[in-house]
């Protein structure tokens, strides 16, 4: 049984049956909160709430899949954090993959249309968007384009709106710039599982769960000691 943390932007749980390693993953609940700041106090309920569903317990999981971002930093700590914890006490796989990755995913994967192409453009704050752009190619096979990237909606409009869908949290507060084609905000992290699994197939290595930040926190250390007397 597999658990699925996504804390990107809102909060996303997920309980599966199945491994990554073998027929695709059945998902058999998903809960979310989309308060962007309560990370903290609803991710581990959320957890509880759906292994309960499903009438398992998590010493019933067998491994874990956590979205790496990007995100903003505390949000997307709370995350890891937890299932590193989680993976760490019951001695089981831990993979990571972008959330940029899931989102597409679950793009492609939900929308009648069958496109070809599809961007992602997730609110990085500072008036800037997390941004990337997949390839649905003949074998059926996602490819990402190019690396995840961040910026101002202006300056990735047009390569971002000539994709056949975009979705993301960022359309929602750029929609001149970012109008999005399908309404796609947060990443559910029982598509999370499903592009793991998919990753895997293919050959891809997700055992790497550093976050991805992509620039340096808002709060940062500051460089030099202020002296008491204003000097």
């Amino acid at each position: 049984m597999l658990l699925g943390i996504d804390t990107s932007g809102a909060v996303s749980v997920a309980v599966a049956r199945g491994t990554l390693t073998g027929p695709a993953p059945e998902i058999l609940v998903v809960r979310g909160d989309d308060r962007s700041r309560h990370h903290d106090e609803v991710l581990l309920a959320l957890v509880d709430e759906a292994m309960h569903e499903v009438g398992a317990q998590r010493s019933d999981l067998t491994g874990i899949v956590v979205g790496r971002g990007p995100g903003p930093f505390t949000g997307l700590r709370v995350g890891l954090v937890a299932a590193r914890s989680i993976a760490g006490v019951l001695d089981v796989p831990l993979y990571g993959l972008s959330s940029l990755d899931a989102l597409a995913h679950q793009a492609f994967a939900t929308t009648d249309a069958a496109p070809v192409t599809v961007a992602v453009a997730l609110d990085a704050r500072r008036r800037e968007v997390y941004h990337a752009r997949y390839r649905r190619q003949a074998d059926a096979r996602v490819t990402r384009e190019a690396e995840p990237a961040v910026g101002a909606p202006a300056d990735v409009a047009a390569e971002l709106t000539a994709c056949d869908l975009l979705v993301g949290s960022g359309t929602t507060l750029y929609p001149e710039l970012l109008p999005a084609t399908t309404q796609l905000v947060h990443v559910d992290a029982g598509h999370l599982i499903l592009a793991a699994a998919q990753l895997t197939a293919q050959g891809a290595e997700l055992a790497d769960t550093d976050p991805m930040y992509l620039r340096a926190p808002d709060a940062a250390k500051p460089t030099a000691r202020k002296s008491t007397l204003g000097r």
